[in-house]
């Protein structure tokens, strides 16, 4: 088992919340710091991964950008999960999602959890 600290960012807010922001802003944060980030999209969340979507977006203008934050958690190969539900009440298929992501259900997050993951739920 791994000694790294693992989190999980539990994010439900989408292009319309600000809230949005400082979630992937707390994973940035985590990367930073040395823990093992994941991220669990679920309702509007899921809506971040979808191609195109987080490109221009710029929720607060103290943050850096929902592109730099993002491209920072994929770069670091931090696991980004979908709700497998959520997504499919959106109409979603895999292919409009952005590459990597990984459509899930809540048995993933358990299982994280079950590792010794922390959660932190925006």
């Amino acid at each position: 088992m791994s000694t790294t600290k693992k989190v999980v960012v539990l994010i439900s807010k989408g292009m319309d919340d600000e809230r949005a922001s400082v979630a992937w802003s707390i994973a940035n944060g985590g990367i930073k710091s040395g823990l093992e980030v994941s991220i669990f999209l679920v309702s509007s969340g899921v809506d971040w991964v979808r191609k195109g979507a987080y490109e221009h977006a710029h929720l607060n203008p103290k943050d850096p950008t929902m592109k730099h934050m993002i491209e920072t958690v994929r770069e670091n190969k931090c696991r980004i999960m979908v709700c497998l539900p959520c997504s499919a009440v959106r109409g979603y298929t895999p292919g409009d999602l952005i590459e990597g992501i990984e459509l899930v259900g809540s048995p993933a997050l358990h299982q994280l959890i079950l590792e010794g993951a922390e959660t932190i739920s925006i």
